[in-house]
């Protein structure tokens, strides 16, 4: 994992708090010193960047970021960080749509202090709000909202896979498992939360389903073992010699969990358009059909189907898969 992505995944409070201060005395420098004005503004842009480079999930960093651009009167910048913010939350349409006709200076910060008063980052802020105002209704509308909302960005896979985990904490497992597909299906590379559905599963005793899960770890990151540990443990849950070891699902089974996790990706995939078949001699070697879809959709930019249609293929034995599959973790992260 690059250090900017293990940024993402553990965001750093402390380091994100000094970058925002650092930030907020380059911005009284300026104020305090005209003639210098543009560079200390620009030292405190930097910082305020930082700031939230090292912590997406506080939300003050945010907010400064927002004022140091009406500071400014950078209305494409309180735009571009509108923008961001909307990503993170799992691009809502509904959100979006505010962005359009516009002032940003005048409304801007208006509509990110709406989006964060609706939406926490702070999946403790959020669930609180969930939990003690709005209720069960409240974790139904979440669910709905979650099966037609974008979570490609490592950060929206984040900052939703957090509040799943409040879900499940509270007892809402099913709940949990059902988004948590919506999310993986978005973003399968995300090895942590395959982990957690793995771990549910094997203490609900849903066997094949754990294995599928730790599979996908394994297959995301090999050092962990983790399928081999599942199998461990079940090999120790054994009574001698009266069972046979058990070595994984069907083959059945690990085709249509990753169909159903493909069909998943359908709601994010790009339209495709038909490409008129050309007539005549062609010296081209033939190509398998898999392959073909499988240069097809990287072509469209559709990583996620492509991504569950290789660990299929690996799974029925297309050994040829494998590299195939590299490619496309590889464009992934």
């Amino acid at each position: 994992m690059s250090e900017s992505q293990d940024l993402l995944q553990h965001p750093r409070r402390n380091l994100g708090n000094r970058y925002r201060s650092t930030a907020q005395k380059f911005a009284k420098l300026a104020k305090a010193d005209p003639t210098r004005a543009a560079e200390n503004m620009a030292w405190a842009e930097q910082n305020a960047r930082q700031a939230i480079l090292h912590d997406f999930t506080d939300e003050r960093n945010w907010r400064y970021l927002a004022e140091l651009k009406v500071m400014n009167e950078d209305a494409e910048g309180l735009h571009a960080v509108l923008e961001d913010v909307f990503v993170i939350l799992g691009r809502d349409p509904e959100n979006l749509e505010q962005l359009s006709g516009i002032d940003y200076l005048k409304v801007g910060r208006e509509l990110l202090e709406a989006a964060f008063s609706r939406d926490a980052l702070d999946p403790d802020a959020w669930w609180e709000r969930i939990s003690n105002i709005e209720g069960e209704s409240g974790i139904t509308d979440f669910a709905q909202r979650c099966r037609r909302l974008d979570f490609r960005d490592q950060r929206a896979n984040i900052v939703f896979g957090r509040r799943l985990e409040r879900l499940r904490t509270a007892g809402h497992e099913e709940v949990f498992i059902d988004l948590a597909k919506h999310l993986l299906a978005h973003r399968p590379i995300n090895h942590e939360l395959w982990f957690e559905m793995g771990r549910l599963h094997e203490r609900r005793n849903e066997i094949d389903e754990a294995w599928s899960c730790y599979d996908q770890v394994q297959q995301l990151r090999p050092h962990l073992k983790e399928r081999d540990r599942f199998l461990e443990r079940l090999k120790g849950n054994m009574d001698g010699s009266e069972k046979q070891p058990w070595s994984g699902p069907s083959i059945n089974h690990r085709k249509a969990f990753l169909e159903g996790m493909q069909s998943l990706t359908d709601r994010i995939s790009t339209p495709t358009e038909s490409t008129p078949v050309m007539e005549g001699p062609t010296e081209a070697e033939p190509v398998h059909p898999d392959e073909a879809k499988l240069s097809h959709l990287i072509e469209q930019g559709d990583l996620q189907a492509a991504f569950f249609l290789a660990r299929r293929l690996l799974a029925s034995g297309e050994e040829w898969a494998e590299s195939w599959l590299e490619n496309i973790q590889s464009q992934m992260v």
